[in-house]
């Protein structure tokens, strides 16, 4: 996470919610490829707050490509068509837009009219220019059945390689609290809209965790199975609970205490 401000105020995010010092706070690319390099990882997330206002960011994506790491540029796609001349087309590099459902949905969730437009313009732009484009879509309470499976056959048709799907976890720095998705209801929303799921839909994450999602399969949480850096260093997991942060990944996974983490573990966050 090299920065957590945005040029959005969405309602399920808590990441603005910090103190403007600490929104100005950038990772420096050096620091970006530290973390990266110390963790091993061979796929990097770059989300924010809004990646495409750090003034660097090109050069963080150039960076983590040489290295070979698989980027996901996490992006609302405000900016995107402004910004797509910064960046070289790779087999390393996917935008990965950010999209709650169909206009209405979407809009509602960013809180701001037009958004959804703006992305599927930004997204169109890009895969004519050759890039990789997937999406990731969270779902709260008030999802549409219907209409969001509309919104899945609208993304192939406009040839988004993959889209990644999530129920809206609580998280407590967020402004709405009511729309979350508890586990049961994440269960019903997910065997409705995952029911004879169409051979065209391309969703860019494990079959299991879709099986889970809609309650047929069993699987304990994998804690920091995805460790993430930000301005404050590694945070501890598990990252909705926020439990403080680690000054070096070795720290980070040597005094965390494992068996804290999970539901069989019996934390009840």
């Amino acid at each position: 996470e090299p920065l957590f401000r945005c040029n959005l105020a969405c309602a399920g995010c808590g990441k603005i919610q910090y103190p403007a010092d600490i929104l100005r706070k950038n990772l420096s690319p050096e620091e970006c490829f530290r973390a990266v390099d110390d963790c091993g990882a061979p796929v990097v997330s770059i989300p924010g707050g809004e990646p495409l206002l750090h003034p660097q960011i090109h050069e963080i994506v150039e960076g983590l490509v040489a290295r070979r790491k698989y980027v996901y540029l996490c992006t609302n796609a405000l900016l995107l068509e402004k910004h797509l001349d910064r960046f070289t087309p790779s087999k390393y590099l996917s935008f990965s837009i950010h999209l709650d459902g169909p206009q209405e949905e979407h809009d509602e969730a960013v809180c701001r009219e037009g958004t959804y437009d703006i992305a599927l313009r930004a997204i169109e732009a890009a895969l004519a220019r050759g890039f990789r484009v997937t999406t990731n879509s969270t779902f709260f309470s008030t999802a549409n059945t219907e209409r969001m499976r509309n919104f899945f056959d609208r993304l192939m048709e406009i040839g988004v390689e993959g889209m990644m799907i999530s129920p809206g976890y609580p998280y407590e720095k967020a402004p709405d609290q009511e729309h979350f998705l508890h586990r049961n209801q994440t269960t019903r929303l997910f065997q409705r809209l995952l029911h004879r799921a169409k051979r065209s839909w391309h969703f860019n994450q494990s079959p299991l965790f879709l099986e889970f999602l809609r309650g047929n399969y069993e699987l304990e949480c994998t804690p920091w199975g995805n460790p993430t850096y930000n301005v404050f260093g590694w945070q501890k997991p598990c990252y909705l609970i926020q439990e403080g942060y680690a000054s070096s990944f070795e720290e980070l996974m040597e005094s965390t205490d494992w068996s804290r983490y999970g539901r069989a573990s019996g934390n009840v966050k």
